[in-house]
């Protein structure tokens, strides 16, 4: 009898709208025998995997999370069952989705690894603001930051400020207030600053103010995890497109 080996895809689900998967995430699924469902997933996910049993692991920061350790266990052994499995990520499975970790357990225990990338939630809370993260007449680059760094620090907020780059900030609602208050030592007080609450999906939520009244009117407006937070005189380019989207960007007077 010959052994049928496993293999595990790292698929990146985008940021909420299933129309933003891709044409090979789309395979993937419909070929899953196991499907890893992360929290920031869409649910409806699962309508195009329908042979696959799902499996839910959720991961959010400051909630009960599934063990990462136990996470790379399951994975390893439904592979060596010879079973496809798909850990289905939101976003792009390779920005700030502990795919790093993952690849390098599965690697050492000598499985197949296949990546599909996918939409990030910072690129989908650009276009919904209709605004490049790198207009060469305001910035000469994008830097993505997380916020929640595995020891509780802070990341050093003024040396990214001195880059002269957009700020993608992900992760960094829980304490938006210190963010800003650290961003504006360094910083002019009206730098362009933006959240974009469930960027891509129907439920998206948009704030676009400046850094010295981000935190207040975050707060105000109702505005949480998961956002992203965009800071840089590129996000000045969202005031004119607010004259004309749909949704009704909410602005600072």
């Amino acid at each position: 009898m010959n052994h049928v080996e496993g293999k595990v895809t790292l698929l990146s689900a985008g940021p909420g709208d299933l129309d933003l998967l891709t044409l090979r995430a789309a395979k993937a699924l419909a070929a899953a025998d196991i499907l890893m469902l992360d929290d920031l997933a869409n649910p409806e996910i699962v309508t195009l995997a329908p042979n696959a049993r799902v499996i839910r692991v959720g991961k959010r920061g400051g909630c009960r999370s599934t063990p990462q350790a136990f996470i790379e266990r399951l994975m390893q052994r439904y592979a060596r069952k010879g079973l496809h499995v798909v850990r289905v990520k939101g976003g792009d499975a390779l920005l700030f989705g502990r795919a790093g970790e993952e690849i390098s357990a599965l690697r050492h225990a000598g499985i197949a690894v296949d990546i599909v990338n996918g939409v990030s939630s910072g690129f989908a809370a650009a276009a919904g603001l209709g605004i490049s993260l790198t207009h060469r007449d305001h910035c000469q680059g994008v830097t993505f930051v997380t916020a929640h760094m595995q020891d509780h620090s802070q990341p050093d907020w003024a040396a990214l400020a001195a880059t002269g780059t957009t700020l993608a900030i992900y992760m960094g609602m829980s304490r938006i207030a210190s963010i800003a208050q650290a961003l504006l030592l360094a910083l002019r007080a009206d730098t362009p600053a933006a959240v974009v609450q469930h960027a891509g999906s129907p439920d998206e939520k948009r704030l676009v103010t400046t850094l010295d009244r981000l935190a207040a009117e975050a707060t105000a407006a109702g505005l949480g995890s998961p956002a992203v937070i965009l800071i840089g005189s590129a996000i000045g380019e969202a005031v004119e497109f607010a004259c004309h989207s749909r949704q009704g960007l909410a602005h600072a007077a």
